[in-house]
């Protein structure tokens, strides 16, 4: 936990981003993202409009349904707040994600189908962090079918997860001290 600020703050602005993931009957997996973000106090955007008090200004959700190699097979995305009216057509394209994989290549995916204007900053936000809470969710999402080429998308990315480190050497020693082979 943080320490208590010694400089008098006044609050101006909360973001709750929640994810949660699910398995299906189906053998599928569902993942969700809710962002919200609410001010404590009214407020009014000039020649636009007010808010109230604790009144989202975004409140969005995405669910994604991915199979087992984490391939997306489903989206579903609602916009329940927004802070201007052309926000929800920034909704169309995301069912071009539908057929992309969670993992190498993901943030790629979403910035060439939902990039720029095409999209919403907030969604592209949540769906660059849906990748992680599905290998948090989906067992064996890391692990299954463990090509001894390439090491599990985990490894390498974090300080627990050095190649050289104890963790690795611990859960996954085949990758211990492991570098990509060079491409000639």
């Amino acid at each position: 936990m943080l320490p208590v600020s010694k400089v008098k703050r006044t609050h101006i602005h909360t973001r709750k981003v929640l994810f949660k993931g699910f398995s299906r009957e189906d053998g599928l997996w569902d993942i969700e993202a809710h962002l919200l973000d609410t001010k404590p106090m009214a407020f009014e955007t000039p020649g636009h409009r007010s808010w109230e008090a604790e009144e989202p200004m975004h409140d969005m959700s995405i669910r994604l349904t991915v199979d087992n190699e984490l391939t997306v097979k489903e989206i579903c995305v609602s916009m329940d707040a927004s802070p201007q009216p052309e926000c929800p057509s920034a909704l169309d394209p995301i069912q071009k994600m539908v057929g992309s994989k969670l993992g190498v290549g993901w943030r790629k995916s979403i910035e060439q189908h939902l990039g720029k204007v095409a999209g919403c900053a907030h969604i592209r936000e949540l769906l660059f962090n849906m990748a992680t809470a599905a290998f948090q969710s989906i067992p064996g999402g890391l692990s299954a079918n463990i090509d001894p080429d390439h090491p599990p998308h985990h490894l390498g990315k974090c300080k627990a997860w050095d190649f050289n480190g104890e963790a690795v050497l611990k859960y996954h020693p085949a990758f211990h001290g492991w570098k990509p082979k060079e491409t000639k």
